[in-house]
Formats: structure tokens, sequence, C-alpha cells
């Protein structure tokens, strides 16, 4: 859906099977960008681009799992109520010879302080289940943002505005 913003209808979509465990006291947005490499080196098509991204939640340099559980994501709703955290985005571009380009962004959440009653109506959606840090910015969890600074669409997962920048790097015609 994101791509389709900016007029771009990907061949194919796939999901790369890679390690995706956070190495020791690597920090966020090093994790997030060898991630986005990492995905971006995992597919090969001939003649054509490979656009791939990861999005991690961070407090601190502490990287949020996805919530796997509700209890995960109760968990990750705790450490999140009332404070400000870091959702970094990293894409990486392939070209089919294997030049690589990257960008990371990194955007400023805050959100406001929960109720025992508000986690678990979210959790109950189970909306967050499978997200990083437990929740999506497009979905339920907008009511509970208070102060974002960066780019919304890169909270989502691709930011567009860099996406779009890479893209035209290669001589992609990006409206």
């Amino acid at each position: 859906m994101l791509l389709q913003q900016i007029g771009i209808t990907p061949a194919h979509i796939i999901a790369p099977d890679i390690d995706e465990t956070p190495a020791p006291d690597e920090p966020p947005r090093l994790y997030a960008a060898r991630m986005a490499r990492g995905k971006a080196a995992a597919v090969r098509f001939p003649d054509h681009l490979v656009l791939a991204a990861d999005t991690v939640v961070a407090a601190g340099r502490r990287i949020l799992p996805k919530a796997e559980t509700p209890d995960d994501l109760r968990a990750c709703m705790a450490l999140l109520s009332g404070r400000r955290h870091r959702v970094i985005t990293a894409v990486a571009l392939a070209s089919p010879d294997g030049a690589l380009r990257e960008r990371v962004v990194e955007n400023i959440v805050t959100w406001n302080r929960l109720t025992d009653d508000q986690v678990e109506r979210y959790v109950a959606t189970g909306e967050g289940l499978g997200k990083s840090g437990g929740y999506a910015i497009n979905g339920y969890a907008a009511s509970f943002i208070r102060f974002l600074s960066g780019s919304q669409s890169g909270v989502v997962g691709l930011p567009l505005f860099e996406t779009a920048q890479l893209l035209r790097s290669f001589g992609w015609q990006v409206p």
C-alpha cells in the first residue's frame, strides 16, 4: 500500500528467510540497517531492483521485540506507555549488478500514558501481534500517539521520501 502511494506496484513481494536475531549489544540503528541489507541480499531477480526494509522500535538502546503473544504485547505497551521512543526504519535497494544503496530514517514517537483498560482493549484487538514494538501507527494505536517527529510512513515501515530518492538514484521514474 505504501509503494502504491508513490505510484509503484511491486512485481513480486517476498519475505526472505533470514536470521533476525540482534547481535549482542548491537545498537538499534545498526541492527535495522543490517536487517535491510540482509533482506535485500537474500533476494535476487535478474533485471529487477530489489527493495528491502526493516523497522525497529527502540527504547534507549533496547530493541523491542515483535510482540508474538498477548503477554509480549502487554510488556511492550508497559514500556512505551507515557514514554518517548524511536522508530528506526532502514531501506536497502539492490540492483541486478549487485550495487546496493541504503538509507536509515529515525523517527521520534511519544505515547500518552495508558490505563490498564486501554492496554487490555488494545491487546484484545490483536492488532499489535507480529508488529515491532507491539503496535501499528496506522491502526488503533494511533490514538495513543501524543507526538511524532519524522516520517509517518517510516513508522509504518517504509519511509516514502527516502525510498523514492533511492529509486531515482537507480534511474527509476517516480512521479
